[in-house]
């Protein structure tokens, strides 16, 4: 059976030298959703604008429905951010023919309600634009490297792996990675172990399936195809979902992908078959042909095939080094997580 471990994956620039503290306080990490678009102003839904403090998404959720007493699947939300944060985002509540609630009602501590707006659709997972990020890494070290590595980023990317928080993982005392609660889920997934409750089975699926993306960057990385273009590669249109299979007559493709029209993608694998060609589907077959188990057991699970952009790079990035401390802002699609970003940059002690 497949070890689902998760220190070996590879970096894009090499490992980084310098270190830092992060999510030393809450404020370190400010997360502030965009939608992408803006509300009608009308419409049975309510989209409310929320500021939120070392709580959980799904936690903030119940407690806007009990508010509004409603069922907890008429309020929903396009991303959950994570706890230890100071974070502002969307929250859908659908009350057809009915008025608002007195939102300066709401009370709950670590959250405040700063704006409500009414819309003609339901706000759905993913739903979203993308996230801005403002951190504070404290007490950082080789600064210089740091602020090397934050260039080549912005200039070339990073690898758009899933983060650590989605399999659970977390560091022991010397900072070393260890399997985290979700990936042992889904190991005993894979010895073949039913997971009654559907909650967990649900996140067990969700690591297995993100490893194993995680696992085809990084050999995509060591094999030396991370920016290059392979006959057969499905390319992502940029803002959209939707992609194409590279030929070896286009002449335009390394000038798109360049520009960031176009992405290289990697599968999140499912019932189908593969649909690169040629190249490309040789290298991936080769890859997926070492982890048969979790190919087998994502298929067996009758999960739709899909494809993801297997780099990322963040826009409007700026950073300052003050105090020993280092200050950054950039924005990322919906999705992809800031951690991934600073794993390039410096070997991170977290404070949570």
């Amino acid at each position: 059976m497949t070890r689902l471990i998760t220190s070996q994956w590879q970096y894009l620039h090499g490992s980084p030298l310098g270190r830092g503290r992060f999510k030393q306080h809450a404020s370190d990490f400010i997360v502030t959703e965009h939608l992408g678009y803006t509300p009608t102003g009308e419409g049975e839904h309510i989209y409310v604008w929320l500021e939120k403090q070392e709580l959980n998404t799904a936690f903030v959720a119940e407690q806007l429905a009990k508010f509004c007493n409603v069922p907890l699947r008429a309020v929903t939300y396009a991303g959950r951010k994570d706890k230890f944060a100071l974070t502002q985002q969307w929250f859908g509540v659908h009350l057809p023919g009915k008025t608002d609630p007195d939102w300066q009602q709401f009370s709950l501590d670590g959250a405040r309600i700063m704006y409500t707006v009414r819309h003609n659709k339901k706000l759905r997972t993913g739903n979203l634009k993308g996230n801005q990020f403002t951190i504070r890494l404290r007490a950082v070290s080789d600064s210089d490297d740091i602020a090397r590595r934050l260039e080549q980023v912005a200039e070339q990317g990073a690898p758009n792996y899933y983060a650590e928080q989605r399999f659970g993982v977390r560091r022991d005392a010397e900072g070393r990675l260890n399997v985290g609660g979700n990936l042992m889920l889904a190991e005993r997934m894979l010895q073949g172990e039913a997971i009654r409750n559907r909650n967990k089975r649900s996140m067990a699926i969700s690591a297995l399936r993100s490893w194993l993306f995680n696992q085809m960057v990084s050999e995509r990385i060591a094999a030396g195809y991370f920016n290059t273009v392979l006959h057969g590669d499905a390319l992502q249109l940029s803002g959209s979902n939707s992609f194409f299979i590279a030929s070896d007559d286009d002449l335009e493709l390394a000038k798109r992908l360049a520009s960031g029209d176009v992405s290289i993608t990697a599968p999140l694998v499912g019932r189908d078959i593969l649909p690169t060609t040629d190249a490309a589907l040789a290298f991936e077959a080769a890859c997926l042909n070492d982890y048969q188990d979790i190919v087998t057991c994502l298929a067996e699970l009758g999960l739709k095939q899909e494809r993801r952009a297997v780099m990322v790079k963040p826009a409007h990035l700026q950073y300052e080094f003050s105090d020993g401390d280092c200050r950054l802002q950039f924005e990322l699609p919906a999705g992809c997580y800031a951690t991934a970003v600073l794993r390039e940059v410096l070997h991170i002690d977290e404070g949570e």
